[in-house]
């Protein structure tokens, strides 16, 4: 059985079948839906109400009645009252005299501005004594007019039994005047007194008995009465109508409810197998009529539902009910064909690319990007400006959707623009191997291909100078290793050699060799310290350092030097201990290179400034001393390898000093600066101040 359904699932027989089924239930359903709306003017609840007492058409039939009698009781009372002017609402007056008002201050000549209100205001009541009195009289013709139509209307009125009074006007459609008499019936409603009896007692339960009952609770009731009485008869008849109104309404949502759901299950089956030939087939095929942009599709869906409420509108209530049918059939059936277009369109992925408007701003788009794409930048500029304008004039119905594109659109060129920032800013900030991701085609793709191409060129540069750095100091550090070893057995046989008997000549050339060789050991050392600090490749050992203190010792250390120099060292330092965080060991030492060097170079008999400042987060040394030779060189030079301040001068130096010191400070993660000023030569340490946790 299941092999056959599958079989005749998807035949077109089978479609066509339960398409007409769909068409018969969606107008079967549309015309108990008219019978229920026509009939019972829409009164669904019905269906659901136990009794007349408790039902909207108990509180909807008599409600009319109690109004009316308000009405009359509270506003109009009697036709002598009405011609008095007694009904006329002070408002309604008020506003009439107003517009009057406002028409003698626009119109009349006899208005002066310069007047007061007041004044005015009595100009205005004498001029417009005669239109004030017309107003006056329509209301009370209009009152008068609304009075009569009210009291034919209860003319008419023969159930159920009323009587109302205020003490004076009576208005009644029966003989009885007394409450006793209202009260021998089988339903009743007196109020009186400011008391009210409503029986039988579950009229009280109906939810909208207030409808009928607060209209004369706003009743001035120390001399009102309103007395309602429904007759037997009144009630059978009522009665007897609801019950034929409730089982017509009880079967027409029986039925429609049917109607509906053989619409969802018919309409249901189609939505399954609307493109399909099978279950199995995953392509969706469309025919002709798919071709009609979707777009169109929903517009003329809009159009079929507009002609139907139209002409259904203009139908009279009599005849809604046969024509509902030969109207409903022709355009549920077109509508329902449309509506499966668009299923198959989705199914198919294509329901928005398959619509009028995407069609035309893609070749739009097309168009634009081919002529953007081939030009220049000069012509992509002018196309955008003049284009956008172009394209919301065009397109002015659907104008968010531009704007929203244009936003997309610049999104995207913001998007690449700022990618294309940041890269620069990380390749700037020394990150040679970022790369720069444009997913956009156009000038900025170019502009990032050509930025990588620049990165890719100065990273293979900075490769090289440091493969060309890196192999320089492998060989000054292994030719300065190899030359220790044989310099070291020539020092050892000079020494040797000065202990023994030679000629006088021969111990001048022994001396010569003794001091040559000591400064080519001095060389190589510093040579060699030279390539490990620039290498970086040394351990350094972190530990809080109180500098005063270490240069305090260390000038205790080297006391014998500057006696021989003949200098005067002033330290210059806070009063409260300041520390640092750096490698004892390797500070000293470039602190030692730099005393070495004021030792060769300062003047003889002058002093020399060693100051130490706490500059907040930062603590600067600073060492400041008179050459003794002219700086005739920057202070860039003097930082370079091998460069001594006096170039003709020969002295025991190797140049190496200063770079030495500078390499080890920054090891330590700090900074070294020299300046020069005429002959004053000075030189600035820097670390990150560390916190006194003691």
């Amino acid at each position: 059985m299941d092999i056959k359904l599958k079989k005749y699932s998807h035949l077109l027989t089978t479609k066509i079948i339960v398409f007409m089924i769909a068409v018969v239930c969606f107008t079967g359903g549309i015309k108990e839906l008219i019978d229920v709306v026509v009939t019972n003017d829409s009164y669904y609840s019905i269906v659901m109400e136990d009794d007349y007492f408790l039902s909207k058409a108990f509180v909807r039939e008599n409600e009319k009645v109690v109004s009316n009698l308000a009405t009359l009781l509270r506003e109009y009372k009697s036709e002598e009252n009405i011609l008095k002017g007694g009904s006329i609402n002070e408002e309604t007056l008020r506003m009439e005299v107003e517009n009057l008002y406002s028409d003698f201050q626009m119109n009349s000549k006899s208005y002066r501005p310069e007047l007061t209100e007041a004044e005015n205001y009595t100009t205005f009541k004498r001029e417009y004594a005669d239109k004030i009195t017309l107003a006056k009289e329509k209301l009370i013709k209009d009152d008068l007019r609304n009075y009569h139509a009210v009291l034919q209307e209860l003319s008419e009125q023969k159930n159920p039994l009323y009587y109302a009074s205020d003490g004076v006007n009576d208005f009644t459609n029966t003989t009885m005047k007394e409450k006793s008499q209202f009260t021998g019936y089988p339903a009743y409603l007196t109020f009186g007194d400011y008391k009210k009896e409503i029986f039988p007692k579950v009229m009280e339960e109906n939810a909208q008995i207030q409808a009928i009952t607060e209209p004369i609770q706003e009743l001035n009731q120390d001399k009102t009465v309103v007395y309602l009485a429904f007759t037997d008869d009144f009630l059978n008849q009522k009665m007897k109508e609801w019950n034929e109104d409730k089982a017509a309404a009880t079967k027409n949502l029986y039925i429609l409810a049917a109607f509906l759901l053989g619409f969802i299950l018919s309409f249901g089956y189609l939505i399954l197998v609307a493109g399909r030939r099978s279950f199995k087939d995953e392509q969706v095929h469309l025919h002709t009529v798919n071709k009609l942009y979707n777009d169109i599709n929903i517009f003329l869906c809009m159009c079929l539902m507009a002609i139907w409420i139209t002409w259904m509108d203009n139908v009279g209530r009599t005849s809604i009910d046969k024509i509902a049918i030969p109207i409903t059939i022709p355009i549920s059936a077109v509508a329902i064909v449309l509506l499966l277009s668009l299923v198959k369109h989705f199914k198919n992925k294509s329901l928005l690319k398959h619509t009028l408007i995407f069609t035309i701003i893609r070749k739009l788009i097309t168009i634009v990007r081919n002529v953007y794409e081939s030009g220049n930048l000069a012509v992509k500029t002018v196309l955008i400006v003049i284009g956008y304008p172009v394209l919301i004039a065009l397109t002015f119905f659907m104008f968010p959707v531009t704007i929203g594109l244009a936003a997309w659109f610049a999104f995207k060129k913001v998007k690449s623009f700022q990618a294309i920032q940041d890269g620069v800013e990380k390749i700037k900030a020394g990150n040679l191997h970022h790369r720069i991701e444009v997913e956009n085609r156009g000038e900025f793709k170019n502009l990032a291909s050509n930025i990588n191409s620049i990165t890719d060129g100065l990273k293979e540069a900075v490769d090289s100078e440091l493969k060309s750095e890196r192999l320089k100091t492998e060989l000054i550090t292994n030719v300065s290793h190899d030359i220790r070893t044989p310099l070291t057995s020539i020092i050892t046989y000079v020494d040797l050699l000065k202990n023994e008997e030679v000629s006088q000549s021969a111990a001048e050339y022994i001396e010569i060799l003794d001091q040559k060789s000591k400064r080519l050991k001095l060389l190589t050392d510093d040579l060699f310290e030279a390539a490990k600090a620039t290498s970086g490749n040394i351990s350094v050992d972190f530990e809080k350092i109180d500098i005063v203190s270490l240069i305090t010792q260390g000038l205790g250390e080297v006391n014998d030097k500057i006696e021989a120099a003949n200098l005067q060292f002033k330290l210059i330092h806070p009063q409260d201990k300041v520390y640092i965080l750096a490698d004892g060991k390797l500070l000293w030492r470039s602190i030692e290179n730099l005393l070495s060097n004021i030792f060769k170079y300062a003047l003889h008999g002058s002093r020399v400034y060693i100051d130490i400042e706490d500059a907040g987060s930062q603590i600067q040394i600073a060492f400041k001393n008179i050459s003794a030779y002219e700086l005739n060189i920057s202070a860039d030079e003097l930082m370079e390898r091998f460069k001594r301040g006096d170039e003709s001068r020969s002295s025991q130096g190797s140049g190496l000093g200063l770079s030495i010191a500078k390499s080890l400070i920054e090891v330590q993660k700090g900074t070294f600066n020299i300046h020069v000023d005429g002959d004053l030569f000075k030189a600035i340490i820097s670390f990150s101040k560390m916190a006194d946790t003691e």
